[in-house]
């Protein structure tokens, strides 16, 4: 599965989902893009699921016609350390 992490999440957090093409939003060329335009590239390079920890993107975003799953993580913060119990079982 090819993954897309968003900027609020720890680069690292890649190296805890094993098994996935897994990059974060810099080094996809997509730092500092809104959400709308991130999910649209996201999408068009062909990314299957984007992991974020922003609450707010399905108030912000229709995602009923979107080609991409949105995994929103919910955490005591974005901090690596609490985020790693997280994908078990991904």
């Amino acid at each position: 599965m090819k993954i897309l992490l968003d900027e609020c999440l720890p680069v690292d957090f890649r190296n805890h989902l094993p098994g996935h093409e897994v990059h974060s939003a810099e080094w996809a060329g997509f730092k500092g893009l809104k959400n709308g335009q991130l999910l649209d590239r996201a999408e068009e390079a062909g990314y299957q699921v984007l992991i974020t920890v922003d609450q707010g993107v399905p108030r912000q975003q229709n995602l009923s016609q979107r080609n991409i799953a949105v995994l929103i993580v919910r955490s005591r913060t974005n901090q690596l350390e609490d985020l790693i119990p997280w994908p078990r079982g991904f």
